[in-house]
């Protein structure tokens, strides 16, 4: 290089250092902030949509022939308004912002074609029209974003991105002529593979101490509304439209800002991991109350096994030529406390990929960390919304606080969908909401936790406590708590799924629900606390009989059997105990076992009639690693003997149906190691061993390894 090159590129460094170090002085200088946009902010927003596709088209497919058959309905999207809510999180530091926010609101303008349109002349003169007759559809969108921007004075300028739902075209009609037969074609939903998602920038004004406004700009974008019309009889029409929109919103938001704590002081209580009445040591904590909870976590599991010996593969099979498969789940906790004792809790999940095998193979499935409805594109769902009230029930005067007397009263943990503060050790705990059964029922210190835990299904719930779930594990219901000092009664009512292990909730409350019923004793044996769970259970709704699909299939000749056919009203009871044992500060045993009715198929949750579990976890600390675990457990699962033949017969169930059975229990056998760095971030290596997967001993053994990441704040 010139040596002339070399100086004209040194003055130019120089004087450049020169222009910025001012600059740069002057950022350390800075004062700080005028206004602090960190802490957790909740707002509302009003505003308006402008769809980009306006035009529709029914494509000819099957049957036809020709594009000569198409049809062009009038399109009827139009600007329409938009209104909805927002909570997120914002850190700040200096002048930079960052955080996430996940909002939901409705979104008018985007319908299906309605009424009487001229047909192609391809038709005439026999069918010179036809008709479009749409049922309701899902008119909102909700996003799951991070946002980052920069503030100046009481300014926020930002750019916001990130995962969208909603959009989707409900279930039509599409009648040809004045009908008849093979006329009549119907939708169900639409059906998109591809992600949506939302980008866009906002301006935001702080205009009190404790308010701000907001102009936003979105793209969104929610991807190709997909619907296939089937009359039945081979011919089809195909609607394909591209939900795309340009939203202008304004908003108001108010912020709880960065301090989290209700003024107060809490002393000398016992802290709780648990709401509904964990063990927790006793301490000091002398925070108030939190004013409002936030937490996320993301959870990464790659799995996979190799070639493993099979007479076969069917439906729902492990491919016996070897699998793997990655996917992932990302939270976040929102909590926000409205008045004493009473608290409001949202969740926004994003998943993405697929379990192992997508989710089919074995009973006691292998990986309930991730979503068992697979996508290659990530989505996101509102997976939880409830509220919780807590009602103390210790009276009697002031509460004690000296450590030395002892204490009424606990200091919740701030942790996910818990707000810290101080409540009765007495109480009684209501949640009423959308969550997840397994929130409150079956819980266990040592084995409930797939994120953090054991994968396997066997070992995080009673196998055989087929519980009200859509097809991610969560319903609306209503749960209430009874904790006093050594016991816990608690009881629920959920709804069940549409169908059996459907997509959605039974939107009608009681058609098709769940009652669950446990009590819970604790106790110490020789300085070791534990606990004892005793559970029942009834699923009331509309099931098939195994021995009466059985008949049917003997009956008409229509082999393999299937569930579909002969359901009506029927009521599914079972149960089971839970047990966890405390052996040392750093070692815990667990055991479950429960049974249900077998002669009915499964509802919502496993393909198991029986089961029981048992393991062992060990404390890093054990071996001077505070934040590392390791876990080693096993499990026998087995089915009534009308699931058998129905198994036997070619039939499918929720997660197997190998085309045939050489009937045998299924037995699991999982152990990990978690090597944590940090309370926050660890990585996990996990083994199962399954031994006759899906009840068949034709199958198998199958060697299942895994690694599992995850974060959490």
């Amino acid at each position: 290089m010139p040596t002339s090159s070399k100086k004209n590129r040194l003055r130019a460094l120089s004087l450049g250092l020169a222009l910025i170090a001012p600059a740069i002085a002057a950022a350390a200088d800075a004062p700080p902030p005028v206004f602090n946009w960190a802490g957790m902010y909740l707002g509302a927003s009003l505003g308006a949509g402008f769809p980009l596709h306006t035009s529709e088209r029914l494509q000819a497919t099957s049957g036809f022939g020709s594009p000569a058959f198409d049809l062009y309905p009038a399109g009827v999207a139009r600007p329409g308004v938009t209104v909805g809510a927002q909570a997120g999180y914002n850190w700040q530091e200096g002048p930079w912002v960052w955080g996430f926010e996940t909002d939901f609101s409705l979104l008018d303008g985007r319908r299906g074609p309605n009424g009487l349109f001229a047909a192609s002349p391809a038709y005439a003169p026999g069918l010179p029209f036809y008709t479009l007759s749409p049922n309701s559809s899902a008119n909102f969108f909700a996003s799951f974003r991070g946002r980052a921007g920069y503030a100046y004075d009481r300014a926020l300028f930002y750019l916001t991105g990130g995962v969208a739902a909603g959009g989707a075209r409900g279930p039509a009609t599409l009648t040809l002529g004045a009908g008849g037969p093979d006329a009549i074609f119907t939708a169900p939903w639409s059906q998109s593979s591809r992600m949506k998602y939302v980008v866009g920038a906002g301006f935001e004004y702080a205009f009190a101490d404790q308010w701000s406004a907001r102009a936003e700009y979105l793209f969104l974008n929610q991807s190709l509304d997909t619907q296939t019309f089937d009359n039945g009889a081979g011919f089809l029409y195909a609607s394909r439209i591209r939900n795309e929109n340009h939203l202008l919103r304004f908003g108001l938001n108010y912020h709880f800002g960065a301090i989290n704590e209700i003024p107060g002081a809490l002393q000398y209580g016992q802290h709780s991991n648990h709401a509904n009445g964990g063990n927790g040591g006793e301490g000091e904590n002398r925070s108030g109350s939190e004013q409002y909870s936030v937490h996320a976590q993301t959870t990464h599991v790659a799995q996979g096994y190799p070639r493993f010996r099979a007479a076969y593969d069917g439906p729902n099979s492990f491919p016996s030529g070897g699998k793997a498969n990655v996917g992932s789940t990302t939270n976040a906790f929102l909590g926000l406390r409205l008045w004493e004792g009473g608290a409001v809790y949202l969740n926004p999940e994003i998943d993405q990929g697929y379990g192992l095998a997508n989710s089919v193979g074995a009973a006691a499935y292998v990986d309930g960390a991730v979503a068992k409805v697979g996508r290659a594109a990530p989505y996101m769902r509102f997976q939880r919304y409830f509220l919780r009230q807590i009602i103390g029930l210790d009276s009697g005067g002031e509460r004690l606080t000296d450590p030395d007397v002892g204490a009424r009263s606990e200091v919740l943990e701030s942790t996910q969908n818990q707000i810290s503060g101080k409540v009765d050790k007495d109480r009684i705990i209501v949640t009423l909401g959308k969550f997840a059964v397994g929130d409150v029922f079956d819980d266990n210190v040592y084995a409930h936790d797939p994120t953090t835990g054991f994968l396997n299904f066997a070992f995080n719930t009673m196998g055989a406590f087929d519980y009200a779930a859509d097809a991610w594990g969560y319903t609306h219901g209503l749960a209430v708590e009874w904790k006093q000092n050594w016991w816990t009664a608690r009881g629920g009512v959920f709804q069940l799924s549409t169908t059996p292990n459907g997509l959605d909730i039974e939107p009608v409350l009681f058609r098709q629900f769940m009652g669950v019923a446990e009590f819970e004793a604790r106790y110490e044996v020789l300085g070791q606390s534990g606990a004892i769970k005793f559970l029942a259970y009834g699923d009331n709704g509309y099931l098939s009989k195994m021995d009466d699909v059985i008949n049917y299939a003997y009956l008409t000749g229509e082999f393999p059997p299937t569930v579909d056919n002969l359901r009506k009203r029927s009521v599914k009871m079972g149960g089971g105990i839970n047990i966890k044992q405390q052996l040392s500060p750093t070692l815990g045993f667990f055991l479950r076992a429960s049974m249900t009715d077998g002669r009915y198929e499964t509802v919502d949750y496993t393909d198991v009639d029986r089961q029981i579990s048992m393991g062992f976890v060990a404390a890093g600390a054990l071996w001077g690693r505070e934040d590392d675990e390791i876990g080693v457990a096993g499990a026998l699962g087995g089915l009534h003997g009308d699931r058998v033949r129905y198994f036997a017969l070619g039939g499918k169930s929720v997660y197997i149906g190998d085309g045939a059975l050489s009937y045998a229990g299924e037995k699991n056998m999982e152990a990990y190691y978690k090597l944590g760095f940090g309370k926050n971030l660890d990585a996990t290596f996990d083994y199962q061993l399954l031994v006759n997967p899906a009840h068949n001993s034709a199958r198998g053994p199958i060697n299942v390894f895994a690694l599992r990441l995850r974060a959490a704040f």
